[in-house]
């Protein structure tokens, strides 16, 4: 793994490996490991329950529009098939141009707890304008600006996490994040149908405007509230201190050797995204969970198949909640199994067998309880998938902060490239059966199935290498890989 400063051979001869801070010395490991529980269980309720409220209302914003298409969108404002995909993935411009700048400002500031939640009333301002929109250019337009500032949030998330949670914590902590993104599919489709059958026509404002000045409403109100609750990063978070504080940083040079983020002046906002670029293992990573998120492209479109089922509105949107809510509990309980292992590969690649297994079977009938079963099954594949490849980029690219916070964000920023033309794989003449759309879904998972099994093989590689070098002897051909200074604990890449 590469890191600022020297090789593996060096770093592992070089500084000797670090005590524990002097308030940890006279704790005995159990004593220790209890403290540290008790940390967790804080951390998940100050840091991850606020995180996934805020993320339900960042993709509930963000999807609105798909439901606002059952809703009548495209009629009120005279779209055609082409200008309604273009409002969908004109949103994904924005936010894949400000993804990496947005984590890079935000690792050189560390303040999460303001950065975050002001980025929140912004989008959520955004959102409530949607609703006052006349025509394609104002949606457009709104769509755009939308994607710019949403970008900021699931990569600061992610920088957020890795910088309290070890790496065996952090996949199970990134699937009860990423299960915001799936109660807000399922709810949804609950909230468009409450809309839309009980306040259509209120105050002469129809029911997709509704649907948006609510939901922005919302969200404004929420990111107020967030300003209280969200920490920093464990060096700057006021509310915890002393013992804790200490604690909370040292288990992190315990897991990969080295420290996490620090203090504003010793973090770079370019070097970290130099070192990210030139490590090639960062590109593995980009194309496995591109795969990933290309095969989901498909819930922006998730009302529409769901609507070819030939149901009524209002049961159209409600079937859409099942396989949101199944998704959320698949991603929960494989990431949880992918913590205790620490295995990742399988982890990755069964769901996605599993989602092309969906796309396939959606692609080869029409017959309704085939079709539905195989929308049960796509939509936890890709989601546990992305979940676990995230997770795997962040134990593959831990250190420095700055290198992980622009890696986080360059793998998302580049994935979510799919969202801008995966609308057009789904024109209204090729359905029911979305045959271009399941087929290329179906096919960029194969692909991110065959890149994590590559990447498998260079991890194992490594990890070899490392193994070799520990023990003070060089590859006959002379060959080093950078890793990280030992702690307590012996680095490893997790495969």
């Amino acid at each position: 793994m590469n890191t600022s400063t020297g090789s593996l051979d060096a770093q592992v001869q070089g500084p000797p490996a670090r005590l524990p801070p002097e308030s940890l010395r006279g704790l005995s490991p159990e004593a220790i490991a209890q403290a540290e529980r008790r940390m967790v269980r804080k951390l998940d309720t100050r840091l991850i329950f606020p995180l996934i409220v805020i993320y339900i209302m960042n993709y509930l914003d963000r999807n609105a529009i798909a439901a606002a298409k059952v809703a009548g969108i495209e009629e009120d404002l005279g779209l055609t098939d082409s200008e309604y995909q273009t409002s969908v993935s004109i949103l994904f411009v924005g936010y894949i141009l400000m993804q990496v700048p947005s984590n890079l400002f935000l690792n050189k500031i560390g303040r999460p707890s303001i950065y975050l939640p002001a980025c929140m009333a912004a989008w959520g301002v955004v959102c409530g304008a949607t609703g006052a929109v006349h025509n394609f250019g104002g949606l457009v337009a709104c769509r755009f600006v939308l994607g710019f500032v949403e970008a900021a949030y699931f990569p600061g998330c992610m920088s957020c996490l890795t910088a309290w949670y070890t790496r065996k914590e952090l996949a199970f902590r990134t699937a009860l994040l990423y299960c915001g993104s799936l109660l807000s599919g399922a709810f949804s489709g609950l909230i468009a149908a409450g809309i839309t059958a009980d306040l259509d026509g209120k105050l002469g404002i129809a029911a997709w405007r509704w649907l948006f000045i609510i939901e922005g409403a919302i969200t404004v109100v929420i990111a107020l509230g967030a300003f209280f609750v969200l920490p920093d990063f464990p060096a700057n978070t006021r509310w915890i201190q002393g013992q804790e504080k200490d604690l909370a940083q040292w288990r992190l040079v315990e897991d990969v050797g080295e420290d996490d983020w620090t203090s504003s002046e010793n973090e770079s906002f370019f070097l970290g995204f130099t070192q990210c670029v030139n490590d090639y293992k960062t590109w593995f990573l980009v194309v496995l969970i591109f795969g990933a998120v290309s095969s989901g492209t498909i819930n922006s479109y998730f009302p529409t198949v769901v609507a070819t089922l030939n149901y009524s509105r209002t049961k159209t949107l409600l079937l859409t909640a099942p396989p949101y809510l199944l998704s959320c509990i698949v991603a929960l309980l494989v990431s949880l199994s992918a913590d205790r292992t620490g295995e990742r590969y399988y982890h990755f690649t069964v769901p996605l067998w599993t989602s092309i297994a969906g796309f396939i079977i959606s692609a080869s009938t029409t017959n309704l309880g085939a079709r539905y079963f195989s929308m049960m099954i796509m939509l936890p594949g890709v989601y546990t998938a992305f979940t676990i490849g995230l997770t795997w980029a962040a134990n593959t690219l831990p250190r420095p902060p700055a290198k992980r916070a622009a890696a986080m964000a360059l793998c998302n920023c580049i994935s979510n490239c799919a969202s801008i033309y995966g609308p057009f794989l789904y024109p209204q003449w090729t359905a029911p059966r979305y045959l271009i759309a399941m087929g290329v879904n179906a096919g960029t998972s194969l692909m991110s199935i065959v890149v994590a099994t590559v990447f498998r093989f260079i991890l194992i590689r490594l990890n070899r290498k490392l193994d070799v070098v520990e023990g003070r002897e060089m590859d006959q051909d002379g060959e080093r890989d950078e890793g990280p200074v030992l702690a307590s604990k012996k680095f490893r890449y997790l495969y």
